[in-house]
């Protein structure tokens, strides 16, 4: 195995807005911000010295602590002399390939915002075309500094003059993958939105909501009536058939049979059941719907991609509670038959 295999290759940001590119393309460094962490030198070399030091300087982020602690702690003891760094520039759209050239020092001057520095040496400068949509995806995550794994041996590649033979978009298998990867962050991002800040009644009043949305007349029950949370109809008045009785449980449990049947119970000849969960549904409550004309089971997957439907017509309240805009992702494509 070559020593470039064993080479760890790292991906670094210039804050969100590319600010730092000068500073990075001109200094010949690579730096990271959080500038009232003070000099990273000082702190014990281990993570829960500067994970305690994260909260110390910023308590009311307890949750981000371990990661950024941990960003930190790499770039001062785990980046060595030698590894490579992958820099995506925003403002000429290249992929910046650079060999760490020194220790961590602590420079507060040169850039006041960015005061954790590595010397680097640019070695390459390639178009973003030259790599498939899974390496770009993966040099483009979300934090400020990390390791590249999946799509390393691309960037090792490039680093080897390998660049030249561009992946056809037909057939680069990672666009789907890419696409996939995408579609499951937002979902995850909407499900813990939703069990995190909307338990109890408030999701009932989201779903009431999002049923407005779909073209019903929806409302929550005003008595504490066990199974039946929320009534919705198509007529105005609510004395037209059919009359939907719903639950929601927002909790990510497993529904049982015995959940989906005791909804069952509350429902004449002429109404229909909806049951809507944040989590999913046994086997069992699968075969109790099959067996049931008007009864309907919707998991949190389903729900998520009701709302993507419908979000457009969200009001500004709503949009507010569950904020998402809309992007365009690449679509996987097929090839045809040779």
């Amino acid at each position: 195995m070559s020593k470039m295999a064993d080479t760890n290759i790292w991906g670094i940001h210039a804050g969100k807005t590319g600010d730092a590119d000068d500073l990075f393309l001109k200094k010949n460094c690579v730096a990271v911000g959080w500038v009232k962490m003070g000099d990273l030198s000082l702190l014990a070399p281990d993570r829960e010295a500067f994970k305690a030091r994260v909260l110390q300087i910023y308590p009311d982020k307890p949750g981000a602590a371990p990661v950024n602690a941990g960003q930190l702690f790499r770039f001062v003891h785990e980046m060595k002399r030698g590894d490579f760094v992958a820099y995506p520039s925003k403002r000429d759209r290249k992929i910046h390939l650079g060999r760490v050239e020194g220790d961590y020092r602590y420079d507060p001057k040169t850039e006041p915002a960015y005061p954790h520095v590595r010397a680097v040496t640019w070695l390459l400068h390639v178009a973003r075309t030259n790599f498939s949509q899974g390496a770009l995806y993966e040099i483009g995550a979300a934090m400020s500094f990390f390791l590249i794994k999946s799509y390393a041996d691309e960037f090792r590649s490039a680093l080897e003059g390998k660049t030249a033979s561009i992946i056809p978009v037909t057939q680069d298998e990672s666009v789907a993958k890419v696409t996939e990867d995408i579609e499951e962050n937002t979902r995850d991002f909407v499900l813990k939105r939703l069990s995190r800040d909307l338990k109890g009644l408030p999701l009932e009043g989201f779903v009431v909501h999002l049923l407005e949305c779909m073209g019903y007349h929806a409302r929550q029950t005003r008595r504490n009536e066990p199974s039946v949370d929320i009534i919705a109809h198509k007529d105005h008045l609510g004395i037209e058939p059919p009359i939907i009785k719903v639950q929601v449980k927002s909790d990510d449990h497993t529904a049982t049979d015995k959940d989906v049947s005791a909804l069952y119970g509350k429902l004449s000849s002429t109404e229909l059941g909806l049951f809507i969960t944040l989590g999913t549904f046994s086997p069992a409550s699968r075969s109790f719907e099959a067996s049931k004309s008007n009864l309907r089971l919707v998991d949190g997957d389903e729900l998520v991609q009701l709302i993507f439907r419908h979000y457009d017509d969200f009001d500004a309240r709503h949009k507010g509670l569950l904020p998402l805009r809309r992007v365009y992702v690449p679509e996987g494509v097929e090839q045809g038959d040779e």
